[in-house]
């Protein structure tokens, strides 16, 4: 595309670049911080129109643009005093839904278990457990399975070391497992009745 130079030809280039991105920074963002998507992304294309002059190289902007919106979530938690809730990590670590449904077994007439299990939850079924997830993990989550960056990329995103990120990841999805299992006993979904 080339370097702006003119005020007209940045807002241009910044239109473009908008408009290509809001789908997936919507996307992103109601996965962060559900209702409240709308405003993030306002606030993130405010801060990356404020900052464009720092984006030098086009085709970083996907990802320079989903750092600013994951910083915008964060402050938006921080703003409401939201503290991650205390895990027992113990707990956490020994807790496997595939052990789970194996051993509950919600639908005994059933020959793909794992499957029927899963085949219960709609995407805002799904949404709604990821929205139960404390930020810390949620968001590596989102940004890692759902939109497919790079755990190094993710590290850069939030300033965390690659470690930390992989640990995030890890806990993350036992605990996206455990609530998953907590919000279909809690919505009927291991019902024999629901197939």
């Amino acid at each position: 595309m080339g370097v702006a130079h003119t005020e007209a030809e940045q807002a241009e280039r910044f239109r473009l670049l908008a408009r290509e991105q809001l789908p997936r920074l919507y996307g992103i963002a109601r996965k962060l911080v559900g209702r409240e998507a709308e405003d993030a992304v306002q606030d993130c294309l405010l801060k990356a129109f404020q900052k464009l002059g720092q984006l030098n190289d086009e085709s970083a902007a996907p990802a320079w643009l989903a750092s600013i919106l994951v910083n915008c979530c964060r402050d938006r938690g921080r703003n409401k005093g939201r503290r991650p809730e205390e895990l027992n990590f113990e707990d956490v670590e020994e807790f496997s839904l595939y052990r789970k449904i194996a051993y509950e077994d919600p639908f005994p007439y059933s020959d793909s278990l794992h499957l029927d299990f899963l085949e219960e939850f709609t995407a805002e079924d799904v949404r709604s457990v990821l929205m139960r997830l404390a930020e810390l993990y949620r968001v590596p989550l989102v940004l890692v399975y759902m939109e497919g960056f790079l755990v190094r990329e993710v590290a850069e995103i939030l300033e965390a070391p690659v470690g930390t990120v992989l640990a995030r990841l890890h806990r993350g999805r036992k605990l996206f497992e455990k609530q998953m299992w907590s919000y279909a006993a809690d919505h009927g979904l291991l019902r024999e009745a629901a197939r």
